[in-house]
């Protein structure tokens, strides 16, 4: 577990098994971004007694995309903290399937296969519950569209590619975007690290998803969280020219 306090203003990091989850302090609240693995709870309520909260401050979570790495304690969330769930509407199937998800390459195993230093981080994320997480029932998630505002003041920028209904968020006035699996700084796939796109193993649509790097830094912020690897202080547009330039 890290835990790394204001990365971005009044935003705190929680990496867990080598992915992201982010708390935003709204007032006297907290919205979550993500939901990490299953095994990602304790050190959640961890995190958030580190703040000097308990969880009963917490108003909503916020799912970037319907991935298994990023629902894995939704519906415990829902159901136990009894906060509503927000996932883009063209992602919610995928909230309540999360291994059945739409990959470019053509088995989800040749790049890792390949590219052993990605090993170590798998097994983590194996041991964090990756296969085992169960699916966000449908009557527990608020679907919301590409125009929405969010709790927290998180508008929705539409980053379609790495899933179909795949949403970054930008906080403007902390001057930060929380891009999820759109634009990574570590590919659990690959093990590279630096902006980038994930592989295909994992990815629907590469193309799409470096079409959508331009929405990203259309933002102009100053600071790009991730959904995996640590965050990226020097532009939004500095970390998506980088990722358009590497392979995935």
């Amino acid at each position: 577990m890290v835990f790394q306090r204001d990365v971005a203003p009044g935003i705190h990091r929680l990496e867990h098994a080598y992915t992201n989850q982010y708390l935003v302090e709204v007032d006297d609240r907290l919205v979550i971004v993500d939901a990490g693995l299953p095994r990602s709870y304790g050190p959640l309520v961890e995190a958030i007694h580190h703040l000097g909260h308990d969880v009963d401050v917490v108003s909503a979570l916020i799912i970037t995309h319907g991935h298994f790495d990023h629902v894995g304690t939704a519906r415990r969330l829902a159901k136990h903290w009894r906060i509503p769930v927000h996932i883009h509407r063209d992602d919610a199937w995928l909230a309540a399937h999360p291994y059945r998800y739409a990959h470019q390459n053509a088995t989800r195993l040749g790049v890792p296969l390949r590219n052993p230093s990605s090993w170590k981080l798998l097994s983590s994320m194996a041991f964090a519950g990756a296969f085992k997480v169960r699916g966000v029932d449908a009557a527990q998630l608020t679907t919301f569209d590409d125009d929405a505002e969010l709790p927290g003041g998180a508008e929705v920028i539409p980053t379609p590619g790495h899933t179909f209904g795949h949403a970054s968020l930008h906080l403007p006035d902390r001057d930060a975007v929380i891009s999820g699996d759109a634009l990574v700084t570590l590919d659990p796939y690959t093990g590279a690290h630096g902006p980038r796109l994930i592989a295909g193993s994992a990815t629907a649509d590469l193309e799409r998803n470096r079409a959508s790097l331009d929405a990203i830094a259309a933002t102009g912020a100053k600071s790009v969280l991730p959904g995996h690897g640590v965050p990226w202080h020097h532009g939004a547009a500095a970390a998506a020219e980088r990722a358009r330039h590497t392979d995935s």
